[in-house]
């Protein structure tokens, strides 16, 4: 599909054409989702914890004689229905992360980038680059263009202009082509590719 290429100064340079097989699928959202969850989940430190009865320190003495009280039958004071004691199913030290077919994640990235196409939200430019990495420029350029919130990708560097322009810049993000993610994609309302990654990532996903 032909697509027109355009400069950060908001002019159209030419055409380019993409790859129906990755720009043109049908949009999975059971596979966008899915892929979401597993980004998510890698992410969770899985550091939570709660003392089970063997982590809480106590006597060991039974709290009072089995018979002849009237109360229910206490072994330890360390029991969960004593204050301070053990909390019963609650959360341990794990990893959340889980495991996902190599096929869907790249099922799921084609499925971003259609959809991003599909409702007109991509765009390619020329090339991600700032000469004097002025965020006050950059900034008036990104207004021009109308992009509030945008993930930018660039080929396998990234410029190093650029990404001192929009550190401070919220909404506008940039990534090099091997960082590209369903996630961000989502995240974003913008989807910005340069050339150079249009042709990366045409290579790694066909």
């Amino acid at each position: 599909m032909k697509c027109s290429v355009t400069s950060l100064d908001n002019k159209q340079v030419g055409d380019i054409d993409l790859a129906d097989e990755i720009f043109g699928v049908p949009v999975r959202r059971d596979i966008i989702a899915r892929m979401v969850n597993w980004q998510l989940a890698k992410r969770r430190a899985g550091t939570h914890k709660a003392k089970g009865i063997s982590d809480i320190s106590g006597t060991t003495k039974k709290p009072f004689r089995q018979k002849g009280t009237g109360r229910a039958r206490a072994g330890s004071l360390r029991s969960p229905q004593f204050r301070g004691g053990a909390v019963i199913f609650g959360p341990v030290v794990r990893d959340h992360s889980h495991d996902l077919p190599k096929k869907v994640r790249r099922l799921a990235l084609k499925s971003a980038l259609s959809s991003k196409q599909a409702e007109g939200k991509l765009v390619v430019v020329d090339a991600l680059r700032s000469k004097d990495g002025k965020t006050r420029k950059v900034a008036d350029q990104i207004a021009g263009l109308g992009w509030g919130s945008a993930l930018l990708i660039d080929g396998p560097e990234v410029d190093d202009g650029l990404q001192r322009a929009i550190a401070n810049l919220p909404g506008i993000d940039l990534l090099p082509q091997q960082g590209i993610n369903v996630y961000d994609i989502l995240r974003h309302d913008t989807l910005v590719l340069s050339k150079a990654a249009v042709e990366h990532i045409e290579q790694r996903l066909k």
